[in-house]
């Protein structure tokens, strides 16, 4: 089966799962350890991964695997709390999957949220960072093969990240008195973190923070017509003239802890971004 009817598919069975008449605003994406923000989201629904036909189940540590529906703010998401990676052997359009689905199901926007390293040296770990754009560094892309007619060939990626959406949350992380930075994500494959080297280039390339998620769903989005908007926590520092051995189980920790300031920056901008539409 073709992935365009493989997505079709799935949102069929996850719409007739949702409650009548609800149609989301916006999709949520939540990566490593950021599983808790869905506790700001007020009649809460979850809905498996494996309930949806053929949609790929995460293995990732604290990625709980499940569609969550319900208002962060009075405004109606979709969240994924949880996401695939091509770490897990999973294909580019494995990994847009769930913005797919979600774009399908009446979704104009995205918000994808990660953890990740910071490669600027003035950023400090636990901290949030308002993606500005993106270096994919993973050789891969959700629109390689045949054309599927869901959007444009050759989509602009110049303003993947909608820049009345970042004004917004700065403006947003300004009035809650919550540090954000803003800067490059550069996005790689993984599973292994980077070398001492490979952080040199990637700082060297204009990036700001390094992890192993977005850039796949971001394109996926962009293609699909939805407004973007990322935020990274910065879970540890990575600099490479004075590195230290990271645990995933230490990632998993910060990023836990700065789900708090991310759950209180998303319930105080969700409605603000909702006003725009």
């Amino acid at each position: 089966m073709q992935n365009a009817e493989k997505v079709q598919n799935c949102a069929r069975v996850l719409q007739s799962k949702l409650p009548c008449g609800f149609r989301p605003a916006f999709g949520l994406i939540l990566g490593t350890g950021l599983g808790g923000v869905v506790e700001a989201v007020d009649d809460r629904l979850y809905i498996p991964y494996g309930e949806l036909p053929d949609f790929p189940v995460s293995g990732a540590p604290s990625h709980q695997g499940r569609f969550v529906a319900g208002r962060m703010s009075g405004v109606p998401v979709l969240v994924q709390q949880g996401r695939c990676h091509l770490y897990e052997g999973r294909s580019p359009a494995e990994v847009a999957a769930g913005v797919r689905v979600t774009a399908l199901c009446g979704a104009g926007s995205l918000i994808v949220a990660n953890a990740a390293g910071a490669l600027n040296p003035r950023f400090e770990s636990g901290t949030l960072m308002l993606i500005d754009d993106h270096i994919n560094c993973t050789g891969a892309s959700p629109l390689t093969g045949p054309d599927d007619g869901g959007g444009p060939r050759f989509p602009d990626m110049s303003r993947a990240y909608d820049p009345e959406y970042m004004r917004l949350a700065e403006d947003t992380a300004l009035r809650l008195a919550l540090r954000l930075e803003k800067g490059v994500y550069v996005g790689v494959a993984g599973p292994q973190l980077e070398t001492r080297a490979e952080t040199r280039c990637y700082r060297m390339m204009g990036g700001d923070a390094v992890g192993m998620s977005t850039v796949i769903e971001v394109i996926a989005a962009v293609h699909a017509g939805l407004r973007v908007l990322g935020i990274s926590c910065l879970t540890n520092l990575n600099l490479p003239d004075c590195t230290a051995p990271v645990a995933v189980e230490d990632i998993i920790a910060v990023a836990e802890t700065a789900g708090a300031d991310l759950s209180a920056l998303l319930s105080a901008l969700l409605p603000r971004l909702a006003a725009l539409r």
